[in-house]
């Protein structure tokens, strides 16, 4: 004992001893206090966790590094059809159709392996399958969280099938008016300007042989009537470039083919061995139009002197392609040729079809397919 003590009394002692007791309760009670304060932020943090998961519009699921599922709130139950007992500790990939269903088990392996990431951290377009086996487009972003030493990935589902449904309307009356406008030139316009160059031409034959210094002026007109009908068609062809034919998509990039080549003067080809025949119009304008947009891409920014546009039908799958002798893809690419691409994978997608670009050392190839 200290020697200061030695001449505390008896009653000082018990006295000091009961303050202790009494500053050991106070501080325990401190540290009571301050953990119940902690227990109630870490229930009220719970709770707002919970009520998020919960009422979240956007389907969330959870799964581990092997790809099994651990959660999926009642937004991702009702988008999928699926209640979450019945996916607990299933592979994510139940939710996915083919072929993506048997990619993506590679898609994670190869992600373990090297760390590069294809769709993590990055929202995207993909297709999901319900339980009654239904398909319908989604948007799906994905990040992941490492806990200690276990990774999750969380990816957050919408379905997009209205929004989808909307822009294909949007887009197919926007053709169906540029349809309209292209038949009233052609058959409205191109008519009358053929009975002015008719009347032109009579005048011509009259004038010379009453008044010889003025036929030449109605040749004029004439001749210039006629180029006023060729440029008239040629736009009618532009808004309306598939006719309702079977074969108007092939007749129609062979027309492309043809008009590329006169107009550029670079060597453009359409190739297609077999005939391929296709009774939508609205899926042949889409083609049509992403063929126009890799053409014209090719030329612009690829620089290219020969172009060749293919079209085959080969075991269900449908594809276009083309291909040129360009400078290949540019990196990075700007704003404006970035949209070009956006509106051909956009068009792709309208249809149920893919693009795809290519680089390679003889220029660049645009593929378009299709399954039918």
């Amino acid at each position: 004992m200290h020697d200061g003590y030695r001449t505390w009394s008896k009653a000082k002692l018990v006295e000091r001893l009961a303050s202790l007791e009494q500053y050991h309760l106070q501080s325990q009670a401190l540290v009571d206090r301050d953990r119940e304060t902690a227990q109630d932020a870490l229930r009220d943090s719970e709770e707002r966790l919970r009520a998020i998961w919960q009422t979240a519009v956007e389907g969330i699921v959870t799964i581990d590094e092997r790809g099994r599922i651990e959660s999926m709130n009642p937004a991702a139950e009702r988008i999928f059809g699926y209640a979450a007992a019945e996916l607990i500790g299933k592979n994510v990939k139940v939710l996915m159709p083919a072929p993506y269903r048997e990619n993506h088990d590679g898609y994670l392996d190869n992600y373990k392996r090297s760390g590069h990431a294809k769709i993590i951290g990055i929202g995207r377009e993909v297709v999901g399958q319900r339980k009654d086996g239904t398909t319908f487009p989604m948007d799906l972003s994905v990040s992941q969280v490492k806990l200690h030493d276990k990774m999750i990935f969380t990816g957050f589902v919408r379905d997009i099938t209205d929004r989808k449904r909307l822009e294909k309307e949007i887009l197919q009356i926007s053709e169906l008016e540029q349809h309209r406008i292209g038949q009233d030139l052609h058959d409205g316009i191109c008519q009358h300007m053929t009975a002015i160059e008719l009347m032109a031409e009579v005048l011509e034959t009259k004038l010379a042989k009453q008044a010889k210094s003025l036929a030449p002026d109605a040749e004029k007109i004439a001749r210039e009537t006629r180029e006023v009908i060729s440029q008239t068609r040629a736009l009618s062809r532009g808004l309306s470039p598939v006719l309702l034919e079977s074969e108007g998509l092939m007749s129609a990039l062979k027309e492309l083919a043809s008009n590329t080549h006169d107009i550029f003067r670079i060597s453009c080809q359409f190739f297609c061995l077999k005939p391929v025949l296709i009774d939508d119009l609205t899926t042949a304008t889409h083609l049509y139009r992403i063929a126009q947009e890799a053409v014209s891409n090719a030329i612009k920014h690829g620089k290219a002197h020969e172009i060749q546009i293919v079209l085959s039908l080969e075991g269900g799958t449908l594809t276009l392609a083309i291909q040129d002798d360009g400078v290949g893809i540019q990196s990075p690419a700007t704003k404006k040729k970035g949209m070009g691409l956006q509106v051909m994978k956009y068009r792709a997608g309208i249809i149920g079809g893919s693009v795809e670009v290519r680089k390679s050392d003889n220029g660049t190839r645009v593929i378009c397919t299709i399954n039918r």
